[in-house]
């Protein structure tokens, strides 16, 4: 999780209907408690709508409610400011109707919010780093058994950087779903001759054994990038433990030339990016981040190299690729959390 988020502000009143309202976008609804099972043509409010929706199928049916949202997290980024709304709303009415929902059960209901409610076959990442985040610790999760450990995440003299490529993109009009059905496909290829429910359940080694069972080229190298990087992610944990940054750099740049050639989500925008900031001394890291086709990349650069970074990666990005991108320096942060202001 970010330093980065939504603040939602809720107010109980005496009429029965919601209102939805955000500083963020001019679009605002007015809705009576029977009519929030209607979709909103793909505004903003789906999201939080989607988590009622299934709020609703546990007993809880909120009416009389003024919800106020805020965010300062860049929206079709790819910074998971959706799983953030959704997560936000699902705290708020967990908190105000006093229902104690766990934490692991709200970020299930948010996951389905966007599933079912929104149309976006995402997987639970997202929600479950907004939930489960923790100050300067990374998540290592097990996205199947939803087993997670928290790592520590000691930068040193290196900052995190995140640039903005500029060019928006949403993820239900990305290539998301298109990606996760050639990956089912793999596992029904390979399923013939070794019965897995998923890509995760192989090593590398394994996979390079049963790789020959997928007629298709590309449904084979999709199943490449996303079994490697799960060995890049075992092996990074170690390297952040060590505090070996110089290698978990490395394994960045492995990361996005994956997501480049063998699952082909970048793009012009974000390769350029990732181009220039290896280009920089003092950059050790440098990857896409999010669902691709647009939104950001994240960078490890040395604290006495942001100023470069900044001015040189602007430029060069901005000749060749003619958008001005937008530079973020964030810290790791915490998950929800009420925030009482003394009066």
């Amino acid at each position: 999780a970010l330093n980065y988020g939504t603040y939602l502000m809720v107010r109980q009143t005496e009429e029965p209907e919601i209102k939805f309202a955000s500083v963020n976008f001019d679009y605002k609804a007015f809705i009576f408690p029977e009519d929030l099972d209607n979709k909103h043509n793909g505004e903003w409010v789906d999201y939080p709508l989607g988590v009622i929706d299934q709020l609703k199928k546990m007993g809880i049916n909120p009416s009389g409610l003024e919800l106020m949202y805020s965010g300062d997290i860049p929206n079709g980024a790819g910074l998971s400011s959706s799983a953030s709304i959704e997560l936000v709303t699902a705290f708020v009415l967990n908190t105000l109707y006093e229902k104690e929902i766990p934490m692991i059960d709200l970020i299930k209901i948010s996951q389905k919010a966007e599933n079912e409610f929104v149309g976006m076959n995402c997987g639970i990442m997202d929600q479950f780093a907004v939930g489960m985040g923790k100050k300067n610790a990374a998540l290592f999760l097990n996205c199947d058994t939803l087993d997670y450990d928290l790592v520590p995440v000691k930068l040193g003299d290196y900052r995190l950087m995140i640039v903005n490529t500029n060019k928006r993109r949403g993820l239900t009009d990305s290539k998301y779903n298109e990606r996760r059905a050639e990956c089912e496909k793999a596992v029904e290829y390979i399923s013939k001759n070794k019965k897995i429910r998923n890509l995760s359940e192989l090593s590398l080694t394994e996979f390079e054994k049963l790789q020959s069972l997928i007629p298709d080229e590309i449904v084979r190298k999709r199943a490449n990038h996303v079994i490697s990087e799960n060995a890049r992610v075992l092996e990074a944990i170690p390297a952040l433990k060590s505090g070996d940054l110089i290698r978990f750099g490395e394994l960045m740049n492995e990361s996005h030339d994956s997501l480049r050639d063998d699952y082909d989500v970048t793009g012009i925008e974000l390769d350029t990016l990732v181009e220039e900031a290896r280009e920089i001394p003092g950059c050790i890291g440098s990857r896409m981040t999010g669902a691709g086709f647009g939104g950001c990349t994240v960078s490890l650069v040395h604290k006495d190299s942001i100023e470069n970074f900044i001015e040189t990666v602007g430029k060069n990005y901005f000749d060749r690729v003619g958008l001005n991108p937008i530079f973020y320096q964030p810290e790791i942060g915490d998950g929800p959390k009420e925030i009482t202001i003394n009066k």
